[in-house]
């Protein structure tokens, strides 16, 4: 648990630095969930990447695309979304909790 808690939280911040390096409206975003289960992997990444998308200033547009690869003990799931900036970013502490 500590180790998905830890990778959502580098993935956020690595979509996040990401985005700031780019000056367009509009950019793909995306984020990983691991989890022991394909669908807690699968709610782990798309919740953490409507997180991101919020807590950047943006809003998605057009459909979440998901893709997951089974490891040893492990499920991983990648979701990402075209998102454009709609306001100023908010305060976000990882992928999970947006003030």
């Amino acid at each position: 648990m500590r180790f998905l808690k830890s990778s959502l939280a580098a993935a956020a911040m690595l979509g996040a630095l990401s985005m700031t390096a780019q000056a367009a409206d509009c950019v793909r975003v995306g984020v990983n969930g691991e989890a022991l289960t394909h669908d807690i992997a699968v709610l782990f990444s798309t919740n953490g990447l409507k997180n991101v998308i919020y807590g950047q200033g943006r809003v998605g547009k057009g459909p979440v695309r998901t893709t997951c690869k089974d490891g040893p003990g492990t499920t991983s799931c990648n979701s990402s979304q075209i998102a454009c900036k709609v306001t100023t970013p908010k305060t976000c502490l990882g992928a999970w909790l947006c003030l």
